[in-house]
């Protein structure tokens, strides 16, 4: 797998061939990675809703009305739509959840190394918490992580992507009860197979120059 190769075929697709579905052998590695994405201290602060079928786009499609129209027809002619959505809060009982979870699933050999990650995951949390003052955004920067992952990942699946700031997450917060669950809704990213019409698949990918955005150190 050479991922220049698909840095370089991967883009922003415009329009999505309606009615064509990504197998679910191949979504179900898009689920593996939404989970399994890296995040600071592991605070995996999120949680996906997820649009696999005609009712349910036309449900996700109620975030993309009034001057986020121009995103409806992507929600629905795309096979999915992941709805990323990021934490409201992320107090003490919640860091003790995912403890709970890292010692079920064995990463404490010794109980201290519990304490010590109980501990170094505090003094990260608190400093965007408390310091900082700026948890919420924090928590959302992990969901770009993941993002990022996953169109990365698309691209070297062959599926077609794109993503949506271009939405009311209000509306998405309500549609979905996110609020009360404790999230609230941040972007969304639609896949599936680009139409042959898509007139961004025949344009050429535009970037800066390297000689602009790297500086190698000697």
């Amino acid at each position: 797998m050479n991922f220049s190769d698909i840095a370089l075929a991967r883009y922003s697709t415009k329009e999505f061939e309606a009615g064509k579905t990504i197998p679910d052998a191949l979504f179900e590695q898009i689920l593996t990675l939404l989970r399994y994405a890296p995040s600071s201290v592991n605070s995996q602060p999120w949680h996906f809703v997820i649009a696999a079928s005609e009712a349910g786009r036309k449900r996700m499609a109620k975030g993309v009305q009034g001057m986020f129209a121009f995103n409806e027809a992507k929600v629905l002619a795309a096979s999915h739509v992941v709805l990323f959505c990021a934490r409201t809060a992320i107090d003490e009982s919640y860091m003790e959840h995912i403890l709970d979870r890292e010692a079920a699933d064995g990463r404490f050999a010794d109980p201290a190394f519990k304490d010590r990650t109980r501990a170094g995951r505090a003094t990260f949390v608190n400093i965007h918490r408390y310091d900082l003052k700026d948890a919420q955004h924090w928590m959302e920067k992990q969901l770009y992580l993941n993002m990022g992952s996953i169109l990365l990942a698309a691209g070297a699946l062959g599926i077609d992507a794109v993503p949506l700031e271009g939405i009311d997450t209000r509306a998405m917060d309500v549609e979905f009860g996110l609020r009360e669950k404790g999230f609230t809704a941040v972007a969304a990213v639609a896949l599936g197979y680009r139409a042959l019409s898509d007139v961004n698949a025949r344009l050429p990918k535009s970037r800066l120059p390297a000689e602009e955005v790297f500086t190698i150190l000697a």
